[in-house]
């Protein structure tokens, strides 16, 4: 196999799982590991492929392998210790939560920056599409995948979202991209309280958005998120 024929057959695998074609990103990466069977990241994107479409047993014996290749590998060690009371029995497809569609609505999504982002060792075994938690804690929103820290909100976005989440509304957080020196997270409202039925979670600069009083309560309008901040 060429260096050519090889890279556009990775780049294609990784599409495949980008758009969530996980059959074929098996396929595509059995076929790379004819190549090399060796090959640390080609076992990785396999085995999440096998996990995603519950094939447990498989996932598992991959993971082992990058293990035994690699016994520092932060996505094999992580994956092992997720799969490790899975069984195909009581493993579906769903069961992996995965998001791979970035369908921006306004007002309802935001694509955020994390500040303060953990160790590159943890950072490098985050996943596109990944589910991370938004946790709430001392005033701030942390980010969180299998209650390990990933990073932090910035407090602008971090304080109008506990406001909102204290009073009803609820979000879905997944990794949108990763490199060691950042993180960036699509933020999506999945669940409005009633009293905000008109009041969108994020707002641009040509928007007027409400501020909250002491009992979360809104009291006015502003012209800008920054001025809100400054008057809570």
């Amino acid at each position: 196999m060429t260096n050519t024929l090889t890279s556009n057959l990775k780049q294609q695998a990784i599409q495949t799982a980008l758009t969530g074609d996980w059959e074929k990103a098996i396929g595509l990466n059995k076929t790379l590991l004819l190549e090399n069977p060796e090959d640390i990241d080609c076992l990785n994107r396999l085995a999440l492929a096998y996990t995603i479409t519950g094939k447990i047993k498989n996932a598992k014996a991959i993971y082992k392998k990058v293990f035994i290749l690699d016994p520092l590998n932060t996505i094999a060690i992580k994956n092992l210790k997720k799969l490790k009371d899975l069984s195909p029995k009581n493993c579906q497809p769903t069961d992996y939560q995965i998001n791979t569609s970035f369908l921006e609505e306004t007002g309802k999504t935001k694509i955020v920056e994390l500040v303060n982002i953990a160790q590159p060792r943890i950072i490098e075994s985050l996943r596109i599409g990944e589910f991370v938690n938004l946790c709430i804690k001392r005033s701030r929103i942390f980010v969180l995948e299998d209650k390990q820290y990933i990073g932090v909100l910035p407090d602008d976005i971090g304080r109008r979202l506990i406001k909102f989440m204290k009073c009803g509304n609820e979000y879905e957080a997944y990794v949108k991209s990763s490199t060691i020196h950042k993180v960036h997270v699509f933020i999506k409202e999945v669940k409005r309280a009633p009293r905000f039925k008109f009041q969108p979670s994020f707002i641009t600069t040509s928007e007027t958005p409400f501020v909250f009083d002491k009992n979360n309560k809104i009291k006015n309008q502003v012209k800008s998120e920054d001025h809100e901040e400054e008057e809570n």
